[in-house]
């Protein structure tokens, strides 16, 4: 049976502009990603990897090309209508948290739950429920401040994955962890993967890592190509 598309580019291309400087950082990317893929992007550091990804989350615009989210346009999306979309089928998590650092953990994770219309109080049970899950419970209203790297990452993870987004798109997710964490957060991404069927695009320098996903795609000169 064929699998559902969740996200897919086409023709993607961006540079950026300084003055009379003009620099190509992707020229001709196509990616297809499909219901519960597991795919790892790898290249070189300024190969354009996390620039991709950004594109891919509708968090920057393409110089030409087009990203669809479950076969709608999104660059034909108004704002609106994006951030709705992108709530409700991307999460998103980054090399650095970026939790806020005046909320709790729990108050973190259940902001885009919030955003989403739910009332506070069952965003924080849920919230709660999936911190728990991340063996975070003890941890529920510590500020990030309070809190280790290896908690922050968690709590940042629980935040991407409390919508159940179709796809998880992922920025060297555990660079900046120790060994033993950064094993323990992959396990629990794969492990939501195989549970919840949410598609995996991680974006990494981690061998390791990288080999573990059903799919290793390597930027180069602008492109991806699929290693053999």
């Amino acid at each position: 049976m064929t699998k559902p598309i969740v996200l897919q580019c086409n023709h993607l291309a961006k540079s950026f502009h300084d003055g009379e400087l003009d620099t190509k950082v992707l020229t001709d990317v196509n990616l297809t990603v499909s219901k519960g893929d597991r795919l790892a992007i790898v290249g070189s550091s300024g190969s354009g990897k996390s620039t991709l990804l950004h594109l891919l989350g509708g968090l920057d615009e393409p110089t030409s090309g087009n990203v669809e989210i479950h076969g709608q346009d999104i660059n034909s999306l108004s704002v609106n209508a994006l951030s709705k979309l992108r709530n409700q089928s991307l999460g998103f998590v980054y090399q650095f948290h970026h939790l806020l650092p005046e909320f709790s953990a729990v108050e973190n994770v259940a902001i885009p739950l919030i955003i989403g219309g739910m009332e506070p109080k069952q965003a924080e049970q849920q919230a709660e429920d999936l911190l728990k899950k991340v063996g975070l419970g003890h941890r529920l209203i510590h500020k990030p401040s309070e809190l280790s790297g290896g908690e922050r990452q968690r709590a940042a993870l629980a935040r991407a994955l409390i919508t159940k987004p179709d796809c998880l798109l992922a920025d060297e997710p555990t660079g900046n962890l120790d060994h033993r964490t950064a094993s323990a957060i992959f396990d629990l991404i794969l492990e939501l993967n195989e549970s919840l069927g949410t598609a995996l695009v991680i974006v990494t320098h981690d061998v390791n890592l990288a080999a573990q996903m059903d799919t290793v795609l390597t930027l180069i000169d602008g492109k991806l190509s699929k290693e053999t």
